[in-house]
């Protein structure tokens, strides 16, 4: 069960599209949701935000009540708030994508390009959510800032998932109705999968890049999560700097989807592949065509990087060299430091092989798909214990490792991809179901997905 702190926005109303609906006929002020928002945010879980930007929120939301009492609107959505993973810059403050050793660094002197095109619309900015440092982790854990819990459950704490942690647990437990990750293996599909909620992440020209802080320049992708799927893409729409738009949903009869047999399934939870199976049978049962087989590509990107190591790994490497080899890596997590310095065998043939190779299992894979949906569980696994991660290093790497398998292979291959919630398990922990698609066929994938949606509802 989703816990909320009691509110006049209602239960239904966490759907950004709701909100914006209600702002418009004058139901709803900017002003006080903006002032309810940090009411509740304040009553919640203290490590899903970094920071607060109440001066600048207050601003944008008595400037959107004036707009909308003269009918003046920036957009459709005027008013609605947005939360950005602490690695968006935002003017006036350090970005610290997760870490204390960046707070020495000059305050950013503008917006990232994606909040420029939310304030552009009327949006405003609460706050900047919790990460893993330097977004290199699946399972959302931070000793600097604390790990946001899982609102979902029985039992001990949970993980949110990461390393958009901050953002999947804020949709979750309803604090905003719309937050901004970034996805370079896994990282608002994991979150977004582990919370019960809905997470889009384009393929890497979706979304533009400029004023955020990176982790792999080649693998990085962007991406909303939010309630439903159509404030996903409304979202998504403004960010791009466009009007907000709805695709027609795609006639099930036409989605041809493609199952893995390989990879993806391995060490899979029964509850896993139980509630996706049920997914597949609905599907199928409403005339939805579903073909299995072996994923040849799968097998070939394990092996690439068992012999040349990791793209994601050497690009971190390069980026953070200075500081891993100096005398403030003592302040990092040592788990993320770790996992930097790992790279550092990679040779240089390695990288060259690597990016070769990517390119061709990328071009290799979308021609054999051609309009097909690839689909498989977002995660093998629902969200685990949170202390025993805590304490664990070699429980702590397997986990992430296992965590992150299924969703990389779609940043490798340059897919969109949706992850929508299909269940949960015995311990009252989500599932997810991923829908992806080749690099460029976004549209036909969230046309694809507002019908996969409703059936899964």
């Amino acid at each position: 069960m989703i816990t909320r702190t009691a509110s006049n926005i209602t239960k239904d109303s966490v759907s950004a599209m709701d909100i914006a609906a209600r702002l418009k006929e004058g139901s709803l002020c900017p002003v006080a949701i903006v002032e309810e928002t940090f009411a509740n945010i304040r009553a919640s879980d203290p490590a899903i935000f970094t920071e607060l930007l109440e001066e600048r929120a207050l601003k944008e939301a008595y400037a959107s009540r004036k707009r909308h009492r003269e009918g003046n609107l920036l957009s459709l959505w005027d008013g609605l708030p947005i939360a950005w993973k602490d690695l968006f810059d935002i003017e006036g403050r350090v970005t610290t994508a997760g870490s204390i050793v960046l707070r020495s660094n000059a305050p950013a002197t503008h917006d990232a390009d994606m909040v420029v095109n939310a304030t552009r619309a009327g949006l405003i900015s609460i706050g900047c959510l919790n990460m893993t440092e330097f977004a290199y982790s699946g399972l959302g854990l931070n000793p600097h800032f604390g790990t946001p819990q899982n609102p979902h459950g029985t039992g001990l704490a949970r993980i949110p998932g990461g390393s958009s942690s901050g953002c999947g647990v804020a949709i979750a437990r309803g604090l905003v109705p719309l937050s901004v990750g970034s996805d370079t293996g896994g990282s608002i599909r994991i979150p977004a999968g582990l919370n019960g909620i809905v997470g889009y992440k384009g393929s890497s020209r979706a979304f533009p890049k400029g004023g955020t802080f990176p982790l792999s320049p080649t693998l990085d992708t962007f991406g909303p999560l939010a309630a439903d799927l159509k404030s996903c893409i409304g979202a998504s729409e403004i960010l791009n700097g466009r009007d907000v738009a709805m695709p027609k949903p795609t006639s099930i009869s036409q989605l041809k989807f493609f199952i893995p047999s390989n990879v993806v399934f391995e060490d899979a939870q029964d509850a896993v592949i139980e509630n996706f199976e049920a997914s597949v049978r609905a599907l199928e049962s409403e005339g939805a065509m579903i073909t299995r087989g072996v994923s040849n590509e799968f097998g070939e990107i394990e092996t690439l990087a068992a012999n040349h190591g990791s793209l994601v790994g050497t690009e971190a490497l390069e980026l953070h060299w200075d500081l891993v080899h100096s005398e403030h890596a003592t302040q990092m997590d040592p788990r993320v430091l770790e996992r930097i310095i790992s790279a550092e065998n990679i040779s240089a043939r390695d990288l060259i092989v690597v990016q070769r190779e990517r390119a061709r299992l990328i071009q290799k894979n979308s021609q054999i798909l051609g309009d097909q949906i690839v689909l498989f569980p977002t995660t093998p696994i629902t969200a685990p214990e949170l202390k025993p991660l805590e304490q664990d290093s070699n429980l702590y790497v397997r986990t992430n490792k296992l965590m992150l398998r299924n969703t990389a292979l779609g940043n490798f291959l340059d897919w969109c991809g949706v992850a929508l919630p299909n269940g949960i398990d015995q311990n009252q922990m989500p599932t997810s179901i991923l829908m992806s698609m080749p690099g460029g066929r976004e549209n036909d994938l969230l046309a694809a997905a507002l019908t996969v949606e409703r059936l899964l509802q």
